[in-house]
């Protein structure tokens, strides 16, 4: 195989991303007055830093990555995609290793995975082999878990669950799902250890997504009873008790931890009801992926009457509002956006490769130069993308 500069770039990129991420240490933005020690939830805990091995993270290739939900991963359909990484400027892939169905992406050797039969519907047997098609074509590998939308971890482990006020069961959301109780630390726990296990595979980075509490109108969440919650605890403090245990768990593990938090987080001066914070989540992880979707803004945000068909101003005003929200913090984690490349609603546009770039566009004006398109089916139009091109020497006195 032709190894072209670029390529050869591409094959250094992922270690130089690992390596300059430990440099700023995942509880290094908020360290307590003793070095080794923290508090979560009342215990002291203790942890050592490593020491950074590289201190130029601005050398590492921007990730450009496409959502890659299990399905595809499994199928076919990744040759396509990895074809589609090969001629464009895509360099990673994000990876469904727990979805929100609660089925893995592989067999797994994590014992409550086991015990729930989360290793019976899984959508490959053959995940090292196709780790390793990604790692020739240097594509670099991000693990997604859903931690808190669980039904399966729910069903099997009603104790760990959202229980319904009314003692009939489960409590379950608007269209039947039922939750995991994220005030349980169990819960954040089995998340770390597929997460653990998903690093040992070979994946370079571990993304969690639905670290939150249940976005439901306050009716219904009136009927939600979550047993572990401690008395007088918020739902924020619920949440940074868990990614506490997150991080805290993967730091050792090397590998850059990010999260996947709503849009709205960069705008919203509470917690929009589910927990989430801006701050919480910049200070302690490496990357944070607000879902700046155009599709899910309110008519009028922004002074703009529909959203959705102004994916160029939602876009910029949102991020806009992430970096000044992440300025005046002594460090901050990189900040790389979800972009939306689907279609969603009765009213157009249709998400064409422009809505697409537009998006990217406004990214890019702001200096952020990393991102992830989503499409749940995880279809990516070519054009969406610039065309891969190698890079060309120049040689001193060349006019031409």
């Amino acid at each position: 195989m032709l190894v072209t500069p670029m390529k050869l770039a591409r094959q250094t990129s992922a270690l130089l991303l690992w390596a300059a991420t430990l440099s700023r240490g995942l509880f290094a933005q908020q360290l307590p007055s003793s070095p080794d020690k923290f508090q979560l939830r009342g215990v002291e805990l203790r942890y050592v830093l490593p020491e950074p091995l590289f201190d130029n993270a601005h050398d590492a290739e921007p990730i450009k990555a496409l959502y890659v939900n299990a399905w595809a991963f499994g199928s076919s359909k990744l040759a396509h995609l990895v074809r589609l990484a090969d001629s464009t400027e895509i360099n990673a892939f994000v990876v469904d290793i727990k979805d929100d169905t609660g089925c893995l992406l592989y067999p797994s050797e994590v014992k409550v995975a086991q015990e729930i039969g989360a290793t019976k519907c899984v959508r490959t047997r053959d995940v090292q082999s196709r780790l390793d098609t990604l790692r020739a074509h240097d594509i670099y590998a991000i693990a997604r878990i859903v931690v808190a939308k669980d039904p399966l971890l729910a069903e099997r482990r009603p104790k760990w669950s959202v229980q319904n006020r009314d003692g009939s069961g489960l409590w379950r959301d608007r269209i039947g799902i039922a939750w995991v109780d994220a005030y349980n630390d169990s819960v954040w726990i089995y998340a770390a250890q597929l997460a653990a296990e998903a690093v040992r595979l070979g994946f370079n980075e571990v993304q969690f997504d639905y670290v939150r509490f249940p976005d439901e109108p306050k009716e219904a969440m009136a009927q939600a009873v979550f047993a572990a919650r401690k008395h007088g605890e918020t739902q924020r403090e619920g949440v940074q008790a868990g990614i506490a245990i997150l991080t805290h768990r993967i730091q050792p593990l090397g590998v850059p931890v990010s999260f996947d938090i709503f849009g709205l987080t960069s705008s919203a001066t509470g917690d929009l009801g589910i927990g989430q914070v801006w701050e919480d989540f910049v200070t302690v992880a490496d990357v944070v992926l607000p879902m700046v979707y155009p599709s899910h803004y309110y008519r009028g945000s922004y002074g703009i009457a529909w959203p959705n068909g102004e994916p160029y101003r939602i876009v910029r005003n949102a991020l806009s509002e992430a970096l000044e929200r992440s300025r005046p913090l002594a460090r901050a984690a990189t900040i790389r956006p979800f972009l939306q490349a689907f279609t969603l609603g009765r009213r157009k546009p249709r998400y064409t490769p422009h809505e697409i770039r537009e998006q990217i566009r406004a990214a890019e004006e702001l200096g952020i130069d990393t991102w992830v398109l989503w499409n749940p089916r995880s279809v990516y139009q070519r054009d969406s993308l610039r065309p891969y091109r190698d890079q060309i020497a120049i040689v001193p006195g060349d006019t031409q």
